[in-house]
């Protein structure tokens, strides 16, 4: 029963806080990375800048700053269209998602990750983030409901008391 009851309290405490577990990148995380991307941008292979590239815009979009993480997002989307094989596309869509996500534009990110999972189906990470997506989509539905029912309940009570008064 009293794990039942820790359980509830979890799940109400998630519902409220977000309860996603996407990691966070730090600045001395994208300095390291945009130093890397400097010293690759130097030598002649594009395999390198390519890899370098990528691990600065994993940083960015997991970045709690959201200027880094729209950095990071236009980086994404300005690479995305010279993918020729279909993981590195993959891979580019997640971490746009991620950025969507992190930005709070849950639809978009919810079409990036469907275009993902065309990709890779069975892809574990994309298909978590969907689910957390389709959660905060829910859970912000159920919150808007609630403000809604609250404002026309405080309405309708304010009009039955001015009512009241007239009489």
């Amino acid at each position: 029963m009293e794990a039942k009851v820790s359980q509830f309290f979890e799940s109400v405490a998630n519902f409220f806080s977000g309860g996603d577990h996407i990691p966070w990148s730090t600045p001395d995380v994208i300095l390291g990375c945009e130093r890397e991307v400097a010293e690759a941008l130097k030598d002649d292979s594009d395999e390198r800048k390519s890899e370098s590239i990528m691990r600065l815009s994993w940083a960015l979009v997991h970045s709690k700053q959201p200027e880094d993480v729209q950095r990071g997002m236009a980086m994404l989307e300005a690479s995305l269209a010279n993918d020729n094989s279909p993981l590195q596309k993959r891979e580019k869509l997640y971490l746009l998602a991620v950025g969507y996500y992190r930005s709070s534009e849950y639809s978009r990110c919810r079409e990036l990750l469907d275009q993902c999972l065309e990709i890779a189906p069975d892809w574990r990470q994309a298909v978590t983030l969907k689910k957390t997506v389709e959660d905060r989509i829910t859970k912000d539905g159920v919150i808007g409901i609630g403000i809604t029912a609250t404002a026309v309940g405080l309405l309708v009570g304010g009009i039955a008391a001015a009512l009241a008064r007239k009489n």
